[in-house]
């Protein structure tokens, strides 16, 4: 089969498919496989035996697994994790609208008016910037913003 002097078409067509399986999985294991076909087509090409090419299409999808695959996954998958809704809000800054005390009190966040409260009873006086330390409900739980000198 390989003895024609066309093994390294075969190889190369191995690469090719790998690298349409990869396409419609996106996990970089058949992309590595698809450059252990490359390693065999090229073994092929210079005239190695079948039992070579193999070897060298092994050795090289097993180097490409352990050192490249996981080297692209950690720069292709996104490692920030997107929080939505009121996990959002957390830690963001806000501006006082209504004294906020322990019980209660109105804050403008991202645009909008929420009831909130202070955390450790402290009072904030309107337009005082405070961060959001977390949302009980409908109601944004809040400190006072600490100024950074410079």
């Amino acid at each position: 089969m390989f003895d024609n002097g066309q093994g390294w078409l075969i190889w190369l067509g191995a690469a090719l498919l790998m690298v349409g399986i990869e396409v419609a999985t996106v996990d970089f294991m058949f992309l590595m496989l698809a450059g252990g076909a490359l390693g065999g087509s090229a073994a092929a090409a210079l005239g190695a035996p079948v039992t070579a090419q193999a070897v060298v299409a092994a050795v090289v999808a097993v180097v490409l697994l352990v050192t490249v695959r996981p080297w692209l996954k950690g720069k292709f998958s996104t490692s920030e994790v997107h929080k939505m809704g009121a996990a959002a809000q957390i830690g963001r800054s806000a501006f006082v609208l209504d004294r906020v005390s322990e019980s209660g009190g109105r804050i403008k966040l991202s645009g909008d008016e929420w009831t909130a409260r202070s955390t450790s009873g402290e009072l904030i006086e309107p337009g005082e910037e405070v961060v959001i330390d977390r949302i009980d409900g409908a109601t944004a739980v809040v400190s006072r913003a600490r100024v950074t000198g410079s």
